[in-house]
């Protein structure tokens, strides 16, 4: 395996990146659930999907934009980003890219790094396309394996396997001065993943790519979750699985945060066994708001 990061350098200053939003597309309470897990929620309960601030000394940028960008901007001081990255097409991680034009914040030449079937999907899509055409962004084409240097930061876009009916879908590398970051909001399964990247298990190829913290898909936490919907149209490898894959946490492996969490997924309750077992194993499940500093 080709490991790009070991001629690349850190920069000299520290960015620092805050999770916008830590539920699975839908946010929680998703729309049209009438179950315990939406019902009687109170505020603070409330969880926006997925999204990832990056703060440097210059500039903002947010990886995956939702329709919950308002709220999300409140974790930024309202700063406006001049750079948006998305992972990939499905709803939840590009349907607030509309609220950056002339209806709403009518921002000018925001720089969109996206891959070349986003690129493709974009100028298939009419409002997107009028949205270059006005000027709103301006393209910036990411390539697998292949870094961006910013001022604080280096982002390299990883290919991962997810279902790719409008696009592909990458994950994103984050390496600053002092550690390097996985964003991984979405993949089929571990199975295909590792193997995509020639990794014999899930510690392996997080060492391969040398991650200090890895945010991890975890949207569902077992294969029987959604109940009356078929599991492989929406695969997501389950948290459990995840789990035993990882054993116990061991001396000089990542931290891993579990995030992109469907409204039903029993981690959210704190108190839960679930929400025990991952935390006596070693790992974490994210939090809103939280900040690590590169």
């Amino acid at each position: 395996m080709k490991h790009i990061h070991d001629a690349v350098y850190c920069p000299p200053n520290m960015a620092e990146v805050v999770l916008l939003g830590i539920a699975q597309d839908g946010g929680r309470p998703q729309p049209g659930c009438n179950k315990s897990c939406c019902i009687g929620l109170s505020l603070d309960e409330h969880s926006y999907p997925t999204s990832l601030g990056i703060i440097e000394q210059d500039k903002i940028h947010i990886i995956d934009v939702t329709r919950q960008l308002a709220n999300q901007l409140q974790f930024l001081e309202n700063q406006i980003p001049s750079d948006i990255w998305l992972t990939h097409a499905h709803f939840g991680h590009v349907d607030g890219l509309g609220l950056f034009g002339r209806e709403t914040i009518n921002a000018k030449g925001i720089n969109l790094h996206v891959s070349k079937q986003m690129i493709e999907l974009i100028n298939q899509t009419p409002q997107w396309k009028l949205m270059m055409d006005q000027g709103v962004f301006v393209i910036d084409e990411i390539t697998d394996n292949q870094p961006k240097e910013n001022s604080e930061f280096i982002m390299t876009p990883i290919l991962v396997p997810h279902r790719a009916e409008l696009s592909d879908m990458h994950a994103f590398i984050l390496r600053g001065e002092n550690k390097s970051l996985l964003y991984l909001p979405d993949h089929d399964t571990w199975e295909e993943t590792l193997a995509m990247h020639n990794a014999e298990n899930i510690r392996q190829w997080l060492k391969d790519l040398q991650i200090d913290v890895a945010l991890i898909d975890g949207t569902f936490w077992s294969s029987d979750e959604l109940k009356g919907r078929a599991q492989e149209k929406v695969p997501h490898p389950p948290i459990e699985q995840t789990l035993e894959m990882l054993g116990y946490k061991q001396q000089g492996d990542p931290d891993i945060f579990f995030f992109h969490l469907n409204h039903t997924n029993p981690v959210y309750d704190e108190w839960s066994e679930q929400h025990t077992q991952v935390v006596e194993m070693g790992w974490k499940v994210a939090k809103q708001g939280m900040k690590i500093s590169l």
